[in-house]
């Protein structure tokens, strides 16, 4: 890595930039470095804390080619294909590919699996899936340290604190990027051979759960769309944003949900009326795919059947009740304990109260097999999901970025368009107190319109308006005003937070059905076969085009 002082900042050069620095973003710099690459990883957290990773996780999954049922590389593929729209064979197989080499990764850091007294893995069953694909972590909350204290110690360069504000192509390579310190509100600029995007495929602070506390919520709340909107800008394709938002279940007012222990271990769902009902929405009932639980709570709410709903594990072994409440929940987050004593939960004595958490914006970068965007030396890392996948991803893409770096040439970027930049993201600094608004002010109306015309029931008109509500929003962009740098990072987390909900409403409008996202259409109530197809996104002469299972020109 060289680093040149300029009067605007720093200009930092290396081979291959990985903008992200949680899971995805570490298997991709492991891997990449384990090629010889010279690698720098650049996130607005620190290395050791940041992402969903970041907080802890209780499971990781992994199919392992034993003789267990469904527990081949076959049937990992065949269930995604059947299951998310977009994936090719070619994509799961790299998935898959870095499984196994993640996991002993994982172990070698300390990472603790519960094993069988045999000492094979104990494995589970989850989320509608065909196998016991599921491993069981007993120390979640101390992955990212050791993994970070691995990374440093392999040679990788570390930006942290690093907010990425913008991309950059070089003809229809990409080049780098500019953002600055969210400590010191230096800016900077990255050139690079290859680039690999690993900044968090989720969007969790686009609508509220019950707390209305827009950082208590499932995933990372500082992922606001960056990943998505991005690489949009500079001529990347967008897919499956319509279809792939994501929610779960909740312990009631607790922002980490613990589900995949709760159902894989066999909790009950009961509705305010006592009865188990998830039968009618997922035949392998709360075990189901996480999709049919979330709907099916919602269709019980809607018919007057709760709230209340309950997750109910009275009938647990006493060691499986105490090791979901004790290791497997606190792996999540950690202060579980707290607020289990507060509430006075015991798994053994009463059911758990729970609630359907906030909707989160997801989706996927489109990517050929290799996970190369359309804008060429620029790779995909979070096109997987869970624990799992996002390492796995980055494992993947890393060394594709690796590869090409060794041939790629050196991305240019222009001066003025660094300055030009400068200027945006320092712009809120200079915002005068009169008729200013704070990030916050701005961004709350987001969420209340997503959750008023945009959430788990909604209809075509309401989106568009929706569309023109989020529209009239973004004219007050120039009256936020930032009085410090911490409200800096939040200003530009809230102006990419608008552009994905405009992304996933822009998408929506096109999908004119009801089945393959978390969302009930009014008028289109039913499931289309016709539109059994990813919708494909992407900025073409500065306007959104559209392609159903194919790259829009």
């Amino acid at each position: 890595m060289q680093v040149t002082e300029k009067t605007w900042g720093k200009l930092i050069e290396v081979d291959v930039l990985i903008m992200g620095t949680g899971a995805a973003g570490m298997g991709a710099a492991l891997r990449a470095a384990g090629l010889g690459a010279d690698v720098l990883m650049a996130g607005k957290g620190r290395l050791e804390s940041s992402g969903c990773l970041g907080g802890g996780n209780d499971h990781y999954m992994c199919v392992l080619n034993t003789d267990a049922p469904f527990d081949t590389r076959q049937d990992f593929i065949e269930f995604y294909l059947k299951s998310t729209l977009g994936y090719t064979p070619g994509m799961l197989g790299e998935w898959f590919d870095a499984l196994e080499p993640c996991l002993r990764i994982l172990e070698e850091v300390g990472t603790e699996f519960r094993k069988n007294p045999d000492g094979s893995y104990y494995r589970s069953v989850g989320f509608g899936q065909p196998g016991a694909w599921w491993l069981h972590i007993a120390n979640g909350q101390s992955i990212k340290r050791a993994l970070a204290k691995k990374i440093r110690k392999a040679g990788v360069s570390v930006l942290d604190h690093f907010q990425i504000t913008r991309l950059y192509r070089d003809g229809d390579r990409f080049s780098g990027c500019v953002g600055f310190n969210v400590l010191t509100g230096e800016v900077s600029a990255i050139r690079c051979r290859t680039g690999v995007m690993a900044l968090g495929f989720q969007a969790v602070r686009a609508t509220n759960n019950s707390t209305h506390n827009p950082y208590n919520v499932w995933f990372s709340p500082y992922n606001t769309g960056s990943y998505f909107v991005l690489p949009f800008d500079i001529g990347a394709a967008v897919m499956n944003v319509d279809i792939y938002n994501r929610a779960t279940l909740l312990p009631k007012g607790w922002g980490a949900p613990g589900m995949n222990g709760i159902n894989n271990m066999g909790g009950h769902e009961l509705n305010a009326l006592g009865e188990r009902f998830m039968g009618k929405y997922d035949p392998m009932m709360e075990n189901g795919k996480r999709r049919n639980q979330v709907a099916g709570t919602v269709q019980e709410q809607v018919e007057g059947n709760g709230p209340p709903f309950y997750m109910d594990m009275r009938h647990f072994k006493p060691e499986d009740a105490d090791y979901l409440q004790n290791v497997l929940m606190p792996a999540d987050k950690a202060t579980y304990g707290d607020y289990r004593q507060a509430r006075g939960i015991d798994f053994k004595k009463a059911p758990l109260e729970v609630e359907v958490s906030e909707l989160s914006l997801a989706g996927f970068l489109h990517t050929d097999d290799r996970l190369e965007t359309p804008v060429r030396g620029l790779y995909a890392a979070c096109n997987f999901n869970t624990f799992s996948g996002s390492m796995s991803g980055g494992y993947a893409s890393g060394r594709y970025a690796a590869e090409t770096a060794h041939e790629a040439p050196m991305g240019q970027l222009d001066e003025a368009d660094i300055l030009a930049e400068k200027a945006r993201i320092l712009g809120p600094m200079q915002v005068g107190a009169q008729g200013a608004m704070s990030y916050d002010e701005f961004e709350e109306p987001i969420r209340q319109v997503m959750d008023y015309y945009a959430k788990f029931r909604r209809n075509m008109p309401g989106m568009e308006l929706a569309l023109d509500k989020l529209a009239l929003i973004e004219t007050y962009e120039n009256r936020v005003r930032a009085e410090n740098l911490h409200d800096l990072m939040r200003t530009h987390e809230a102006f990419e937070l608008l552009q994905m909900c405009r992304l996933h409403l822009l998408a929506c409008l096109q999908r004119r059905e009801t089945g393959r996202g978390m969302y009930h259409l009014a008028d289109y109530p039913a499931l289309d076969p016709k539109l059994g197809k990813a919708l494909v996104m992407r900025k073409v002469d500065n306007e959104v085009r559209y392609g159903w299972g194919v790259l829009p020109d």
